[in-house]
């Protein structure tokens, strides 16, 4: 798929919001965002917190590791960033035990040091640049 405006990127995270709250999951939900700085991840979290009902605005969580927001429908999303560390050390316990929780819905970018505690079935979703300006977008 590709998206060539912000507008986009974030109606792309809407339905994809749309999409994981209409599916029946007993488990937690997560999705790996994975693509190079400024590609849209935080844009694509933007649009997809605002479908599932998150008031707060949504930033980066770069400096801070984790941003959490609470949902109407009593679920919590949590959006961690793992670029600044080279070793997530505390915060991959954390993660952990947010994995555990059913109710959570947890979107993690740049999570390569934390891929081995990743559930098998979580969500892959690949941003690329491409060379016109647009964004490529591959869910795995």
């Amino acid at each position: 798929m590709k998206v060539s405006s912000e507008q986009e990127m974030l109606d792309f995270g809407a339905e994809f919001a749309q999409k994981i709250k209409n599916q029946a999951n007993p488990s937690s939900v997560v999705i790996e965002l994975v693509g190079d700085v400024g590609v849209g991840k935080t844009t694509f979290t933007r649009g997809f917190a605002k479908a599932l009902g998150a008031v707060e605005p949504v930033t980066s969580p770069s400096f801070t590791i984790s941003k959490t927001y609470a949902l109407p429908d009593g679920k919590t999303l949590i959006h961690y960033d793992f670029y600044r560390l080279s070793n997530p050390g505390l915060m991959v316990e954390d993660l952990a035990d947010n994995l555990e929780n059913k109710n959570n819905i947890i979107l993690i970018e740049w999570g390569e040091e934390v891929k081995n505690i990743l559930p098998k079935d979580h969500i892959t979703i690949n941003f690329s640049y491409n060379d016109d300006n647009t964004r490529e977008i591959k869910i795995s």
